[in-house]
């Protein structure tokens, strides 16, 4: 990753080498559009909380709207009941969104759509690589499946072709951060070998379809952003602005998830709960605030997303004095 020394420049911005640089923070002028989009694989723990209000904030310090999308499209790992689980750990910590949920698993025929569009103009091709092979390739794929002359008998996944191009973002938090699409990642999955529509396509779509011009995540997503802006742009979509904040580490220095067991967050006491989300991000409240509701009125009122850390990661056991107050 490479910082601009100021931050605070151009924050926002879209870059791609030797082609063009947008101005402002998106390509898309108007009211703020946010979202929160979680995966339903179990319920909001500490992190989640934290990727929730930091967006939540976002959006309506600005005056903007906040949507929910539930990313719901690997079925084998979402636990019947989990998204109506996190509908109401929102409510209980009074962090309401605008509209209806939109939940992805509704939206399977946008995504072959805009598939199919891309492989007729030959910008994608068919990959039966195992998953062995792929993590033998290292970080970048190699590409070997570009140039077959014959498509796979089998299964296979589509991956987009990429170029020697540069794309990039100078984000509002952690600076300019830029990637050269074929060097660093190779061509990437849109579809997965086992049918399954894959991330990076379903989050461009969405978001395009939502209007979604602020995106507020965890830094964990920065290095999937260039390879968004290069399909939002063969898709012909607006960029938003994006804003990428430090994730939550547990004792081992991985990201706290429910991948490494992260336990889920007792919403039945919200105020603690907030006033330690809120010192993550560097916006500890007053002492005489209690409730959910003057916690979150005196945390959009005093928001500032520069006071944010330009860090990788922080340490999900800091903090843990703010519960008990």
């Amino acid at each position: 990753m490479r910082r601009l020394q100021d931050p605070r420049r151009d924050q926002g911005k879209a870059i791609r080498h030797l082609t063009h640089l947008t101005t402002g923070e998106s390509d898309s002028p108007g009211r703020y559009i946010g979202r929160f989009a979680p995966s339903p694989t179990g319920p909001l723990h500490l992190g989640s909380l934290v990727a929730a209000l930091a967006s939540y904030l976002d959006a309506r310090a600005a005056g903007g709207v906040w949507l929910l999308r539930m990313e719901d499209l690997d079925p084998p790992r979402e636990p019947p009941g989990a998204a109506d689980e996190i509908l109401r750990q929102l409510e209980d910590l009074g962090m309401t969104w605008d509209g209806a949920v939109l939940y992805q698993s509704t939206r399977l025929s946008a995504y072959e759509e805009i598939l199919q569009n891309l492989l007729g103009r030959e910008l994608c091709y068919p990959c039966d690589c195992s998953r062995r092979q792929v993590r033998a390739m290292g970080p970048v794929y190699d590409g070997r499946c570009r140039s077959r002359e014959r498509p796979p008998s089998g299964t296979y996944a589509l991956r987009l072709r990429t170029e020697p191009e540069v794309w990039g973002i100078d984000d509002r938090i952690q600076g300019r951060y830029e990637q050269n699409l074929e060097r660093d990642t190779g061509d990437f999955v849109l579809r997965r070998r086992d049918g399954l529509f894959a991330y990076q396509l379903a989050v461009v779509v969405d978001d395009a379809f939502q209007g979604v011009n602020r995106i507020v995540r965890g830094i964990d997503l920065l290095d999937s952003t260039p390879r968004q802006l290069y399909l939002q742009s063969l898709l012909g979509y607006p960029r938003p602005g994006y804003a990428h904040f430090p994730v939550l580490l547990n004792e081992q220095g991985q990201k706290l998830s429910k991948q490494h067991f992260a336990a889920p967050v007792d919403t039945r006491q919200p105020g603690p709960l907030l006033r330690r989300a809120l010192c993550f991000l560097n916006h500890p409240p007053p002492a005489d605030l209690a409730g959910p509701g003057e916690l979150l009125d005196w945390a959009i009122g005093n928001w500032d997303i520069l006071r944010i850390p330009a860090l990788h990661g922080i340490p999900a056991s800091r903090y843990e004095r703010a519960v008990t107050r």
